[in-house]
């Protein structure tokens, strides 16, 4: 018999964070680092307009594209943040979760060989959405030493013909990095001298830190050839409900929906419902879980530094990205040792591209409880191999 998987499904790697979660699920007493979940429950009221929409028996499919209660409530809320105006009928959509709106924006935009440049390092779910949709990933790499800035020279060095898209994630999964508006305005300019659309992935645009975000299709001359990418799994601790959007110029939406009649009747019903509570009403709980957020970013880079894995500093997300470069050791090595050694389990820098090597990815999404945990079994894990020297608490 032959063989009747496909080329393309082959071809596509694992993703490097499910086989950590694959290891650590066969082993008992691991704390785990390693799930960007926030681990609050979604807010009581945000809840209830949820189970209130089943109790009112409101559970068949709503329009296609989104209710468009909700499609009103989120250009009302990128309005308010941002001063941008979508027409919530044609430059809306409401997808199921950000990564279904990834695979929508990649296969609305490009033909079969077209080149996306892809700034790494990225969530491992970026290079895969291009090439699902039949597209080549040309990865950008960014450094620590630029505090993982991409710039327009890195962009431009590796432009071809074929280069269609540019694809950014900020703030960054895993870095926790967000990009400068200086360092936008050149992804800009380039984007606007080689006629390029801009996938701009802002899922954590409201877990900044000390800073204002930015929306990309805020930039001058931007907004005619941006889609940006957002939802409210990670700012309203919403993943499980499978609410995100999409917003972009009408031409590009209208593909995007195409592809989404086919892919999906809708996003969950009651989802629905429940973000549009959240959006209208969720300001507190999203003020409330980012001081906490903000509380836990600050130990944790501290506490890495202390331990002799120099941190750098993140300014979005949840993620902290150290180096393990003091230990000599390998990404994988390190972060498959310290799973079995301790039960701890963080993801090796790799897993999210070439430039990630050297460092692992720590959510600080989990408890205070749990960082300290994990925390003092590194501080363990560091002693035993000779790299950290001070008395570690039991």
């Amino acid at each position: 018999m032959r063989n009747f998987v496909s080329q393309a499904a082959l071809n596509l790697r694992p993703s490097g964070i499910r086989k950590y979660f694959d290891i650590a699920a066969a082993m008992e007493d691991v704390v785990t680092l390693g799930i960007g979940e926030p681990n609050f429950v979604t807010p009581d009221n945000v809840m209830r307009a949820g189970i209130a929409s089943i109790e009112h028996g409101r559970t068949g499919y709503t329009a296609n594209a989104g209710d468009i209660a909700l499609r009103r409530a989120i250009a009302g809320y990128i309005e308010r943040l941002y001063g941008l105006t979508y027409n919530p009928l044609t430059q809306v959509l409401v997808t199921v979760g950000v990564s279904e709106a990834f695979w929508l924006a990649m296969k609305a935009i490009l033909d079969y060989g077209d080149e996306v440049l892809v700034v790494e390092p990225c969530f491992v779910a970026n290079a895969a959405a291009v090439e699902m949709a039949g597209g080549v990933p040309v990865f950008v790499p960014t450094y620590v030493e630029n505090a993982f800035q991409v710039t327009g020279k890195d962009l431009e060095a590796r432009m071809t013909p074929r280069t269609k898209a540019i694809l950014i994630s900020y703030p960054s999964n895993p870095t926790g990095a967000i990009l400068t508006r200086e360092h936008m305005q050149q992804v800009a300019n380039i984007a606007e001298k080689y006629d390029l659309v801009v996938i701009s992935d802002e899922i954590y645009e409201r877990l900044v830190y000390g800073v204002a975000h930015v929306n990309f299709a805020t930039l001058p001359n931007m907004f005619e050839r941006t889609i940006v990418l957002s939802g409210l799994s990670k700012s309203f601790a919403m993943t499980g409900w499978r609410i995100g959007y999409a917003t972009a110029p009408e031409p590009i939406l209208s593909a995007m929906k195409k592809l989404h009649q086919y892919l999906i009747m809708s996003a969950p019903t009651m989802g629905q419902y429940a973000a549009i509570e959240a959006l209208d009403n969720g300001e507190e709980a999203v003020r409330a879980m980012h001081a906490e957020y903000d509380k836990r970013r600050r130990f944790i880079v501290d506490s890495f530094n202390e331990l002799g894995l120099a941190c750098f500093e993140p300014r979005g997300a949840f993620y902290a990205f150290p180096s393990i470069a003091l230990t000599g050791m390998d990404d994988e090595t390190f972060c498959d040792l310290l799973l079995r050694e301790e039960r701890v389990a963080v993801i090796p820098g790799g897993a999210f591209g070439a430039s990630g090597r050297g460092f692992f990815r720590a959510s600080y999404a989990s408890s205070m409880q749990n960082i300290e945990k994990a925390l003092e079994r590194m501080g363990r894990f560091m002693q035993r191999h000779g790299f950290y020297h001070h008395a570690v608490t039991a």
